[in-house]
């Protein structure tokens, strides 16, 4: 079986990275001086009735680059009172996604996107290459899944094994018995799998194809299953930012997937969902929820991305309107027989937040106000002044509903007080000792926050 070539930068991208630094420095210059500024706190763009102002547009879209360093020595995120952080693994390879296995081993998919010709096209795609390039997001795809052991419990990892090798941009992750799913980002694998592997070598099996293609705008593929193993719930997300290639190039696309785990048989269980990554099962509803990335170049204000309930035949909005039945009048045609139909998400994040990670705390050993809601992961914006995301948050439940008018911060210190990135939150997960692991893909770096000092 063929899982796919260790991706590598295309050509373009590797000339001006040989270009050196200066003139990006210069174009960031001229970008952030033409770019537009929040009117609004963060924190009006959170909770369950956010703020949305009037949208705002430019001939140039807002880009502010939080430029990727990585970790000064010595110097860790900072954990809320009453926990602390330690690195749990370090020298990895652009960790984005985490999976916890029944024996505690911990799974990380080591990844970055692939190859993308049709999606680096013209002056925008240039431009898109120098934004992901300075942000850290331009490295070449390891295409590997790491498996990470602590043997002594000391919440460090002392066994490190190269699970997977020769993926496709692998993201998801889940255990179904003794078939491991991987979700690359063009097909969903099984694998076969024993409790205590450190290496697959055996052949995988393709489950189902999934929208990829020479642009797959937002690669990443997600997937989680149902309780009783029969179905696979697997995010995929728009080949635009507000369908501009067409309706055509969105087919199936801007959605979350039923798949049944066996057949590879699937339908659209919710749509209008631009760019939906996290997957989570709410413990006390049974109920699918999802973090969602929304729309750009509305301004800094817009849109909030979101945390959801997955309703099963549910239509949230992309591209058509967004936040429920707020027109946007960029597309063309509109249809507002779909405005009419869209669900509005029941919890906002902020505007540009990036939020990817997402994890039920159901099980956490951390203080007793983080026993019931959700972990998220905000890898942090690019194209917000000033910056918004870059640390884990969580999301107080009350039953099975999001409460509290504001996310309360589990992590910070991401951004140095220049405004550059010396990481960025991406996966979370709990360990099975309920710690909260979180993948850094910029300080290459999987964090472990527990109670204590």
């Amino acid at each position: 079986m063929w899982r796919g070539s260790k991706s590598t930068r295309p050509d373009r991208w590797r000339r001006v990275a040989h270009a050196g630094t200066v003139p990006m420095l210069a174009l960031a210059a001229v970008l952030g001086a033409c770019s537009d500024m929040a009117v609004l706190p963060i924190s009006a763009g959170t909770g369950p009735n956010p703020t949305l102002p009037e949208p705002r547009s430019a001939l140039i879209p807002t880009v502010n680059i939080a430029p990727a360093k990585g970790w000064p020595a010595g110097v860790t995120p900072k954990a809320a009172l009453g926990m602390r952080v330690v690195a749990f693994a370090r020298n990895l390879d652009h960790p984005r996604w985490l999976y916890v296995l029944p024996n505690g081993d911990v799974l990380v998919a080591e990844t970055n996107a692939p190859p993308k010709p049709d999606d680096a096209q013209g002056i925008r795609g240039w431009l898109m290459g120098l934004v992901m390039q300075r942000a850290g997001a331009a490295v070449p795809s390891a295409n590997r899944i790491t498996l990470l052991r602590d043997t002594n419990g000391d919440g460090i990892a002392d066994v490190r094994s190269v699970l997977l090798a020769g993926l496709n941009s692998p993201f998801g992750m889940a255990l179904v018995g003794n078939r491991l799913y991987v979700a690359n980002s063009d097909a969903v694998w099984s694998f076969p799998y024993a409790s205590g592997d450190t290496q697959i070598v055996a052949s995988g099996t393709r489950v189902v194809a999934l929208p990829a293609g020479p642009i797959n705008h937002h690669w990443t593929k997600n997937l989680i299953a149902s309780a009783d193993g029969s179905k696979l719930y697997v995010s995929v997300g728009s080949n635009s930012n507000v369908a501009e290639r067409g309706m055509a190039a969105e087919a199936e696309r801007a959605a979350v997937w039923e798949v049944d785990a066996h057949s590879g048989d699937h339908r659209v269980f919710a749509s209008g969902l631009r760019n939906p990554v996290g997957l989570s099962w709410e413990p006390h509803s049974g109920a699918l929820w999802t973090v969602v990335n929304e729309r750009d170049e509305l301004g800094s204000d817009l849109v909030p991305d979101y945390l959801t309930s997955v309703r099963d035949g549910g239509f949230y909005g992309w591209p058509y309107s967004y936040y429920g039945q707020h027109v946007d009048k960029r597309v063309t045609p509109q249809r507002p027989d779909r405005v009419a139909q869209a669900l509005a998400p029941d919890y906002a994040l902020g505007p540009h937040t990036a939020s990817l990670g997402l994890a039920s705390s159901v099980g956490t050993t951390l203080p007793a106000a983080f026993a019931n809601g959700m972990f998220v992961g905000q890898h942090g914006s690019w194209n917000r002044r000033p910056h918004s995301g870059y640390k884990v948050v969580f999301v107080p439940f009350e039953g099975a509903r999001p409460s509290g008018a504001a996310p309360v911060d589990v992590l910070t210190g991401f951004l140095s007080p220049d405004g550059d990135a010396w990481g960025r939150p991406v996966g979370v997960a709990l360990d099975r000792q309920g710690a909260l692991l979180v993948a850094d893909d910029v300080g290459n770096v999987v964090w472990r926050v527990s109670t204590g000092r």
